[in-house]
C-alpha cells in the first residue's frame, strides 16, 4: 500500500477536497511545492494556481483552482485554506478568458494606485485559472 497523507482543501464558502493522497503540488509563494507523505511541518501563502492531488490507485490527479491562500503541512496533515477555490471540472474558459481581457484593459487605463494594484490582482488570478484549464485539458485529450 501506498504511503498517504491527509488533504484538505477548503474555501470561506465550502470544503472542497478531503481525502487521502500520495502527494500534493501547489504555487507556493517563492515556488512550485511537492509534499509527500512525512513532509515537515510548514507554513506558507500560497498564489493563484492549481493544486493536483495525486489519488491512492488513480492514475488521473484531482484538480483544484486556488486564486491564493493559506498552506499548513502537519504530521500526517496538509490543509489549504483558499480565498477562492473551484474544482477543475467546474472551472469555465470562457469566463477566465473575459475577467483576462477586462483586468489588462483596467491596466492600460488605470486611474489610481488602488485599481492598478487590483487589476494585476485580477490578471493574475485569470492567467492562473486559465492554466489551470489547459492543464485539465491536457490530461483529458
Amino acid at each position: 500500500m501506498a504511503m498517504t497523507v491527509h488533504v484538505d482543501i477548503v474555501s470561506a464558502e465550502e470544503q472542497i477536497f478531503s481525502g487521502l493522497a500520495e502527494f500534493v503540488a501547489l504555487p507556493g509563494e517563492t515556488g512550485e511545492l511537492g509534499i509527500l507523505p512525512g513532509h515537515m511541518p510548514l507554513m506558507t501563502r500560497i498564489k493563484p494556481g492549481a493544486v493536483r492531488v495525486k489519488l491512492p490507485h488513480r492514475e488521473e490527479e484531482e484538480l483544484v483552482f486556488v486564486a491564493g491562500g493559506i498552506l499548513e503541512i502537519q504530521p500526517g496533515l496538509v490543509t489549504v485554506l483558499a480565498d477562492t477555490a473551484i474544482r477543475g471540472k467546474d472551472l469555465d474558459e470562457v469566463k477566465a478568458l473575459e475577467a483576462k481581457r477586462k483586468a489588462e484593459e483596467a491596466l492600460t487605463q488605470q486611474s489610481t494606485q488602488i485599481d492598478y494594484t487590483k487589476a494585476q490582482a485580477e490578471l493574475a488570478e485569470a492567467v492562473a485559472q486559465i492554466h489551470a484549464i489547459e492543464k485539465l485539458r491536457k490530461r483529458t485529450h
